[in-house]
């Protein structure tokens, strides 16, 4: 198992709704360490949600609170870590992920709409879900890649399965 002084023992990274939490928190399970997710760690700072921190403050504002927020979760947790879909944005954030256990989960815009739904208090789908998240996907896509030792794809796969797989593409066993 990793320590703090070489970071968590997996990162997840991938798009809103593609299962990060349901997955880190059952391979977090499997692996007998602890979860944590950078949004909710942002979230519990601030005293609100992702959503009013971006109507209130706007998005530079929760990406800086977000840099800062993977910043720490990299140096002191040791356990399953996930990160919010835009954290790979950050120049710097990536840099952090090079050398860690980073997987990529992705899923395709059908399934995307159908978890985070066409009504959503997701900041970034208000207008046109759909598309937006489309627009999203192109953005991120590659960063997504670039980041990850692997990728695992969640169509079609129960939160369980999605966990196994991260696990072998990682070469990890559960304890």
């Amino acid at each position: 198992m990793s320590g703090p002084e070489s970071g968590p023992a997996v990162v997840l990274v991938g798009p809103m709704g593609v299962g990060k939490s349901t997955v880190g928190e059952l391979l977090a399970e499997r692996l007998g360490t602890r979860y944590r997710d950078t949004d909710a760690d942002i979230v519990a700072a601030e005293g609100r949600s992702v959503s009013d921190i971006f109507v209130d403050a706007g998005e530079p504002y929760f990406r800086e609170l977000e840099r800062e927020a993977v910043r720490v979760a990299l140096a002191e947790h040791p356990g399953v870590l996930a990160l919010g879909g835009g954290a790979v944005l950050d120049a710097t954030t990536r840099e952090r992920l090079a050398g860690l256990p980073v997987v990529y989960l992705t899923m395709e815009a059908g399934e995307a709409i159908k978890r985070v739904g066409l009504n959503t208090a997701r900041p970034l789908l208000a207008v046109n879900p759909r598309q937006q998240w489309k627009l999203l996907m192109e953005a991120r896509r590659q960063l997504y890649t670039d980041v990850a030792r692997a990728v695992v794809a969640t169509d079609d796969r129960t939160p369980e399965e999605v966990a196994q797989a991260v696990l072998d593409s990682l070469e990890l066993k559960d304890v």
